[in-house]
């Protein structure tokens, strides 16, 4: 996915929403989500975006989803 592509993912959010979702892709990806659990809304805006998928009821980034965060 290009930049355009990975913004277009969080275009309609406020500001503090987009931030605060790009900060909770890197708490998945450091795997800090016992220090900083995961809300389900968050969760869900996430997985609807295909940026995050559960494997055995643990999220874990998609490849678009570590293209948002690099």
């Amino acid at each position: 996915m290009d930049d355009r592509g990975i913004e277009d993912l969080f275009t309609h959010l406020a500001l503090e929403k987009a931030i605060h979702l790009r900060w909770t892709l890197r708490d998945i990806k450091a795997h800090r989500l016992t220090l900083s659990p995961v809300a389900e809304e968050d969760l869900s805006l996430l997985t609807e975006r295909g940026l995050v998928e559960l494997t055995n009821g643990v999220p874990t980034l998609t490849e678009a989803g570590q293209d948002a965060i690099s």
